[in-house]
């Protein structure tokens, strides 16, 4: 299951629209998850819109918060993610059994057991989180906690039981038209992550829609060199749980 959970506080204002962007990604099996960190009346009207619509777009989740509420929020996100997109998974293939009619239709044992499937593959589904990290001018002093963020996560992710990975990519660059740079690639594993923060260049510029682009080319690179060994979603729920 593969997602790109955006972290950022402001308008995008360079290059493609993120939602364009946002929709490519859904179309690569890829969810875009959208979190704003904000402090009170920094984000406007048309920041807040663009958020949202980037998830819409991205077939994932928004949230606007406030920087203290930034740790907490990233693992539920995360977590919701997983569960939304299982709980989908799950209904598409009880509509092939059921055909027009509802869970409710099911005998009681019978939705305990759907329930149950659910809950275990929340746990075990294979799971891949690359965190784009909004690095305007603006967001250097969130970095803090975002880093606190991206540490309570790892912790989070290591414990499900299924296997989990995380990268962490921020934009823009520090060199001329670099729209976006990889920082951590994937690992299940907490190392590294001190030397991420202090080579950050901060710049005044937003390119949210190449830095997605480019989070999509590393999800497709990365398929390309080892093809990620991930649970098929289709079929999960077989004759013994229905």
């Amino acid at each position: 299951m593969k997602q790109i959970l955006l972290i950022t506080d402001g308008c995008s204002n360079v290059g493609m629209s993120p939602v364009v962007a946002a929709a490519h990604a859904k179309s690569e099996g890829i969810s875009v998850n959208v979190i704003g960190v904000v402090d009170q009346g920094e984000l406007g009207e048309y920041g807040s819109a663009e958020i949202h619509e980037i998830a819409r777009a991205g077939g994932g989740l928004s949230r606007l918060v406030q920087t203290k509420e930034l740790a907490q929020t990233v693992q539920m996100m995360t977590r919701k993610t997983v569960v939304q997109t299982i709980q989908i998974a799950v209904q598409k293939e009880l509509q092939h059994v059921l055909g027009n009619h509802s869970i409710e239709a099911l005998a009681p044992e019978k939705r305990s057991e759907v329930v149950r499937v659910m809950d275990e593959l929340t746990e075990t589904t294979e799971l891949q989180v690359a965190l784009l990290i909004d690095a305007s001018a603006s967001m250097r002093p969130k970095l803090a906690s975002v880093e606190e963020a991206i540490y309570d996560l790892m912790l989070s992710l290591q414990a499900r039981e299924g296997k989990s990975e995380i990268a962490v990519l921020h934009f823009p660059g520090a060199k001329h038209q670099e729209d976006c740079v990889v920082d951590l690639q994937w690992t299940t594993h907490l190392k590294g992550m001190q030397s991420i923060f202090p080579k950050l260049h901060m710049s005044g510029t937003t390119p949210t829609g190449p830095a997605l682009m480019k989070a999509v080319e590393f999800y497709t690179e990365q398929r390309a060199k080892a093809p990620y060994d991930r649970t098929e979603m289709d079929g999960i729920m077989g004759d013994d749980a229905i």
